[in-house]
């Protein structure tokens, strides 16, 4: 069995999340932005075990750079040696760009 690796959130991950929970929240549905951040994070920790389970980023093209569709998000993450570092999670139709 491949080793297991540690799951991190980068600060824009983190930013992403509370951005998301707070417009649940100013639409009057806290319950549905909560229900999805647990969702995102259930699946982000899926990845320590299947690091490569997601798609590489069509964007790039980079082999460590990939990603998760949990509708209606992207879960972008990047798989270091003994990590995956998700790095945003963004609606599914926003095409990503180089900052």
């Amino acid at each position: 069995m491949p080793p297991r690796h540690a799951i991190s959130f980068a600060e824009s991950a983190v930013a992403d999340l509370e951005d998301i929970r707070v417009w649940y929240a100013e639409l009057g549905v806290p319950e549905v932005g909560e229900r999805l951040l647990r969702e995102v994070v259930s699946r982000a920790e899926r990845l320590a075990e299947f690091p490569e389970s997601g798609r590489i980023v069509p964007e790039f093209g980079i082999a460590p750079l990939r990603e998760i569709i949990h509708p209606p998000f992207r879960i972008v993450y990047r798989i270091e040696p003994k990590r995956v570092r998700v790095v945003r999670v963004w609606r599914s139709e926003r095409l990503l760009r180089i900052p």
